[in-house]
């Protein structure tokens, strides 16, 4: 059996950057690209000391990367405070008055927090943190809505030092039981709760649970958002708004190492002992700096929207870090996209002028379901650049997007990272970078990424294999957090000195990278190993389908069977020749051998409130025909039990 991945999808459309945009960009050219690239795999050191030197450090490094495979330290012996460089050095460059944060809740309520008030209202947390026993190395589990508030308790954290780790707002007791535990946190901030269509997510309510459990915890502070009434214990917890009441609104930054450990941030596996991914300071914020000024060829006037939630590294990176290190302003918004229709982000657009817009390719793929409707009501003409990430983008909702969002005008950034590498890996630049659908383009600056197969060997073109990362890069995780033999043994093991990405990947003929989806996604059919990710899109590019779920069930004969659970358009009637038609696209789309064995046709996927398609209970679903797993991430529970229905009949 060949152990390489197949890829029988073929894309050939190719966008190029206007001449508009291109004249405009950080990066106007393939041959600056070639260059910088060149220079940051050949010469890493002075490539990126002169990114760092535009950043604030108390303290120069004596060194650029020190490398002893697999853990690294970069910009050694320099001291700097990352909350200083989002915020205090905006105050003397010019951009004092200028807005930081335009936010919005779901109930429609909104604030404006310039960088003067944003670095009063750090600074007045981080004395609120010291004054109540929380001090550096100590770690701070977060668990809030996505309120201004979020972004100010992380910032506050780096401030003082104090290592945070932020939980999705989504995750239930248990999950944070395990994450304190695994952490060893000494204080939680939280609040009351937070709104998510139309609802109140009881927060607060959670902690008091998972607290009952784990002991640890000396202060628990709480940011009042609902009004709900709560629980308040005596002695342990304490309100944001009282105790900030009590402090200055002033605070002088220390300076910490540059390895001085930041946040841990905890990967969101089902089963198991979850992974604390630990990144340390000065690398990081070049990484995520970096990476967002080019990626994102950030302007000092763009109203930047980064659509995630802070829980998820993409909000560490791309709402808190990156964009405050950039001095930009940004939108944050607090619910869900369809509260309350799916016109709530089209309206948010238009409302505050959004420039840059960034989302994931299954909020695309909901929008697309809801009709062209919601966006035909909103004025869209202010973007001028679109992103994507969390997952491989299938090509027709690429299109979608350039054509209906972007109206053939915005360039897109397909971007693919982890939680793991800190920032963004593969994607294009959006001033110089031809696109095609469907795949990241190329590696970003520093990053020597490359397709292995089993034996180590690098593939061809169109030939899937292993997606790894040669060389060391400024933003890498440096643990796992208490863990340092399991961060050899998941990144590192399978080639000496080279990090494994777990994805599975391919380039095409002009050194594009393609995406297939996680290497444990990977189908077996018949001796051929197939990615779910082209499946999947060969099921969406028929017209009828808005969405599409791939998963591989045990076969007698061919080792595994392939099974499609189908989202259609909205409008669209399910007749009864559907499953019969779109079997046979998929054969002539790919080929006979990925022909699905079941398509099961639904209103919905189970998904996380972040939009990610929760595979694995799919998975379970087809093989046990039930759900055993933890599921209280699900955005909604009725979606589980109607499959489970609808796979009885």
């Amino acid at each position: 059996m060949s152990k390489k991945i197949e890829s029988h999808l073929s894309e050939n459309r190719v966008f190029k950057p206007s001449r508009e945009f291109s004249k405009k960009a950080r990066i106007s050219s393939m041959a600056q690209y070639r260059r910088m690239y060149r220079e940051s795999i050949e010469k890493p050191a002075s490539f990126w000391a002169r990114e760092a030197k535009e950043l604030h450090w108390q303290k120069r490094w004596k060194k650029v990367l020190d490398w002893n495979p697999p853990f690294a330290k970069w910009f050694t012996g320099a001291r700097l405070n990352v909350a200083e460089n989002c915020v205090d050095r905006h105050l003397t460059n010019g951009r004092k008055n200028k807005a930081a944060i335009i936010w919005e809740g779901e109930p429609g309520d909104q604030r404006v927090l310039t960088y003067h008030q944003l670095h009063q209202e750090v600074c007045r947390f981080a004395n609120v943190l010291e004054a109540n026993g929380v001090k550096a190395k100590d770690r701070v589990l977060i668990y809030m809505p996505m309120v201004p508030e979020a972004a100010i308790a992380m910032l506050a954290c780096a401030r003082i030092g104090a290592v945070h780790s932020v939980v999705f707002g989504g995750f239930s007791a248990e999950s944070i039981v395990d994450r304190l535990e695994d952490s060893g946190a000494t204080a939680v901030v939280t609040a009351d709760g937070g709104y998510r269509r139309g609802k109140i997510v009881e927060l607060k309510k959670s902690v008091d649970e998972a607290l009952q459990k784990y002991k640890g915890v000396k202060r628990c502070i709480v940011y009042q958002r609902t009004g709900e009434k709560i629980n308040m214990r005596r002695g342990r917890d304490v309100w944001w708004h009282k105790e900030a009441e009590k402090v200055s609104p002033s605070h002088t930054p220390k300076g910490f190492d540059s390895e001085h450990p930041l946040f841990i941030l905890y990967t969101s596996g089902s089963t198991g002992k979850p992974k604390g991914i630990l990144h340390s300071s000065g690398g990081y914020l070049v990484g995520s700096y970096t990476s967002c000024k080019y990626i994102f060829d950030m302007q000092d006037d763009d109203v930047y929207w980064c659509t995630a939630d802070v829980g998820w590294i993409t909000g560490h990176s791309y709402i808190v870090f990156g964009p405050l290190a950039n001095g930009v302003t940004q939108v944050m918004y607090e619910g869900a996209p369809n509260h309350p229709d799916f016109g709530r982000f089209w309206n948010i657009i238009e409302k505050y002028g959004v420039t840059t817009f960034y989302t994931a390719p299954t909020a695309i793929r909901a929008f697309i379901k809801a009709g062209d409707k919601f966006p035909d009501r909103h004025d869209l003409s202010s973007l001028r650049l679109l992103g994507t990430v969390g997952e491989p983008i299938n090509p027709e909702a690429w299109m979608w997007y350039y054509e209906k969002i972007g109206s053939k005008r915005c360039p897109i950034v397909d971007t693919w990272w982890q939680t793991e590498t800190g920032s963004i890996m593969i994607s294009p630049l959006p001033g110089c970078t031809p696109t095609k659908p469907g795949t990241a383009t190329l590696p970003f600056f520093g990053v020597d990424a490359a397709i292995l197969d089993e034996e180590g060997n690098e593939c061809g073109p169109d030939e899937g294999g292993r997606l790894v990362i040669r060389k060391p890069w400024p933003s890498m995780l440096r643990t796992i957090y208490g863990d340092r033999s399991r961060y050899r043994k998941t990144y590192w093991n399978d080639f000496k000195g080279i990090y494994t990405a777990g994805d599975g990947a391919r380039t095409d003929k002009d050194g594009n990278f393609w995406i297939v989806g996680r290497l444990d996604d990977v189908l077996n059919v018949s001796g051929h190993r197939l990615g779910t990710a082209e499946v999947e899109s060969a099921l969406v590019s028929h017209p009828d389908v808005a969405e599409a779920a791939v998963v591989g069930r045990p076969h007698e004969i061919k080792g595994q069977g392939v099974v499609a659970f189908v989202t259609l358009k909205e409008g669209v009637r399910a007749a009864k020749t559907t499953e019969k038609t779109l079997k046979g696209h998929v054969a002539k789309a790919i080929g006979a051998i990925a022909r699905p064995d079941e398509i099961h046709l639904t209103p919905a996927l189970p998904k996380t409130r972040s939009g990610k398609i929760m595979r694995r209970i799919l998975k379970e679903l087809v093989a046990t025909g039930g759900v055993t797993g933890n599921i209280t991430t699900l955005e909604d529970f009725s979606v589980v039990s109607n499959l489970q229905k609808n796979l009885k009949k």
